[in-house]
């Protein structure tokens, strides 16, 4: 007699192929149209489902978790970061997080140096006058940046992601410095030609160009808090792709319209998608919608880690990508 199929609940549409394979491999139920569940509407999946894969704009805090049924056994997040996601009380609740490692590592740090190249070279200012026809032609003072070859590059967070970006931004020539949370070991520092800080703020305050590459967990939020941006060199730029709560974004606005930062370039923000709409103002900043991560092949990945983890843990194995609590 054949096994059961386990019953899977996902909260967005992923892409045809991803869902067409999960269809085969299980009970499937898609979500259309495709929005944003509502807190009601999570809590009834997670008391129906045998997995849930949500994504990042699903908060499952322990609460939301206290409603789940007696069935949900895995949490199979479609992404990496898991902040959105209380695995401690999943844990309690005999509840497994998965999640989806390494596959968005080199669309976000493709990212990241074109947010970099798009703050310092001014470019959204020139596509700007140009859709506005009001190029009036070429002059030696118009539309000055600065150029990032030679420039110090510091780096917060040096995983996979804060590496990837070292290796872009050497072949841009950029000066290669960084502060994590253990240090690299001096193969990896070499291979980049990586400086290390111990202190934050003696790295911040040396730095043309900050990239923000750390997860968001309790001890990293508001990590560039406002004490820490004010450090900051008024001609440099700080680059945020990770997480918009490791940022005061209340205090970097204030920074950027008093002319303290020369700009900032963000695809991520402290309250998801309510950007301090003072932000919205200012020509020296550069804001993407959370698109880092948004290819095509990333996506498809992303969607095939799922499947693995489900898969595995419906054979009876622990899945590959098990978050553990306390190591990310």
């Amino acid at each position: 007699m054949p096994a059961k199929r386990l019953s899977v609940v996902v909260t967005r549409r992923l892409p045809a192929s991803v869902e067409t394979r999960m269809k085969e491999l299980f009970d499937v139920e898609l979500r259309d149209p495709d929005t944003k569940m509502t807190r009601d509407e999570l809590a009834a999946a997670m008391q129906r489902a045998d997995v849930l894969v949500p994504c990042v704009t699903d908060q499952i805090d322990a609460g939301l978790m206290a409603q789940a049924g007696d069935r949900l056994k895995l949490i199979a997040n479609y992404g990496a970061g898991v902040d959105h996601i209380d695995v401690s009380t999943a844990r309690q609740r005999g509840i497994l997080v998965s999640n989806t490692p390494g596959v968005v590592t080199e669309d976000t740090a493709d990212m990241t140096l074109a947010l970099m190249l798009a703050v310092t070279r001014r470019i959204p200012e020139g596509l700007a006058e140009m859709q506005a026809g009001a190029w009036n032609g070429w002059a030696p003072m118009a539309h000055l940046g600065v150029r990032i070859a030679g420039k110090r590059l510091g780096i917060l967070g040096m995983g996979r992601i804060g590496q990837a970006v070292a290796r872009r931004a050497r072949v841009f020539g950029m000066q290669i410095h960084y502060h994590n949370r253990k240090r690299l070991r001096p193969e990896i520092e070499q291979e980049h030609e990586a400086t290390y800080w111990e202190s934050l703020d003696q790295m911040v305050a040396r730095m043309d160009v900050v990239s923000i590459n750390c997860p968001h967990t309790p001890a990293t939020f508001h990590l560039m808090n406002a004490r820490r941006l004010k450090l900051m060199k008024p001609t440099a730029v700080i680059v945020n792709t990770s997480r918009g709560e490791v940022v005061d974004e209340n205090a970097l606005t204030r920074m950027l319209r008093a002319g303290e930062l020369a700009g900032a370039g963000l695809d991520v923000f402290e309250r998801g998608h309510e950007i301090n709409p003072r932000l919205r103002q200012l020509s020296n900043v550069v804001l993407l919608p959370h698109m880092g991560s948004a290819t095509r092949e990333g996506r498809v990945e992303m969607g095939e880690k799922v499947i693995i983890n489900i898969k595995t843990f419906a054979d009876g194995h622990r899945p590959p990508d098990q978050v553990v609590p306390g190591v990310l």
